[in-house]
């Protein structure tokens, strides 16, 4: 199994451009291994017992959050260490979820992944499902595409933070901010509907709710436990360990870590993207029938290390992420 470590050579005097990638290689290699391996399509279809995950995900959340709230305001700072500690991970989780349910993974009715998408995101306080729904498909079918994937940065965004540690650390801070922006790149994909005004209502709703019955202190942790859950925090660097390559030929990498346990498999992307319509509890079984095609890539057993080594390595850098040249890979032309 093959660590990235190294990012492209960078000259400070030219002009710097993102890692372009030589081709879509998710749906070859897809057909391949099933070529190889039709068993493979035997793990195909959907795991309703990820609800079961997103009310206990939930239950505990609020749970911990109405703790907060009748322990009093004055309980705030350790309502925030057990939010780095404890909740960004349950979280994050709850986002792996929604992932799921964004591709119809729980219940055979997309009325039913919905519902399971609005109620996984109510511990983020912030409504995001519904639109990362749209973002996310939008991913997978413009995979790398400057004017269809919100996970590509900005090229404002990557010279701003340029390969200064500081900077990279705020970006990370931040990082929930920057994707909101990305969103104003890539016009007409999450447009509101009403589904996602629900989003909406739900959330606000409900952190006014819990505020009210609870004080301020449980929005807080809850709204903290979002926060960190994908920003700068070793669950952060995923938004790094899955597109950010630097390398032409492999534009995914993926994470072999014990965190995979709480974060639901998330780690396992190569095999998410060549397969969508596999549920996470199935996609160590993708790798382990065919590692011939999944341990020899890119991939990571550490996401602290990751962290650490993106933010401090100054080879590393926003320009790192991997995009389809033909899409307008140039940063200075994005």
């Amino acid at each position: 199994m093959t660590s990235i470590t190294q990012a492209v050579e960078f000259d400070a005097d030219d002009e710097e451009t993102f890692v372009p990638a030589l081709g879509e290689t998710h749906s070859a290699r897809a057909k391949q291994i099933l070529r190889d391996h039709p068993e493979i399509r035997g793990l195909i279809g959907r795991n309703p017992w990820t609800a079961a995950v997103t009310a206990a995900y939930v239950g505990i959340q609020l749970a911990v959050a109405v703790a907060f709230g009748w322990a009093g305001a004055s309980w705030w700072w350790l309502a925030l260490i057990v939010a780095y500690g404890f909740g960004a991970f349950l979280n994050h989780g709850l986002y792996v979820v929604v992932h799921d349910a964004t591709h119809n993974l729980i219940f055979r009715s997309r009325f039913a992944n919905r519902v399971v998408l609005l109620v996984a995101d109510i511990p983020q306080v912030l409504p995001g499902a519904m639109g990362f729904r749209a973002c996310h498909l939008a991913h997978h079918s413009h995979l790398g595409e400057m004017d269809g994937d919100t996970d590509i940065p900005h090229a404002w965004e990557a010279r701003l933070i340029g390969h200064s540690t500081w900077r990279k650390a705020m970006w990370f801070l931040f990082f929930p901010v920057f994707q909101v922006l990305r969103v104003t790149r890539v016009r007409g994909v999450a447009t509101p509907d009403r589904w996602m005004i629900a989003n909406y209502v739900v959330n606000f709703g409900f952190a006014g709710l819990l505020g009210w019955f609870a004080g301020w202190t449980a929005v807080l942790y809850l709204f903290a436990s979002f926060w960190f859950a994908i920003s700068l925090h070793p669950l952060g660097a995923r938004w790094v360990q899955e597109h950010f390559t630097g390398d032409e030929v492999h534009d995914t990498a993926n994470y072999y870590g014990p965190l995979n346990g709480v974060a639901l498999n998330i780690g396992y992307h190569n095999e998410h993207h060549d397969f969508p319509s596999i549920p996470w509890n199935r996609l160590p079984e993708v790798t382990r029938i065919a590692p011939d095609y999944y341990l020899t890539l890119p991939s990571h057993r550490s996401w602290t290390k990751l962290l650490i080594g993106f933010i401090t390595d100054p080879a590393q850098s926003l320009w790192t992420r991997t995009v389809r040249p033909e899409a307008g890979g140039r940063a200075a032309g994005a």
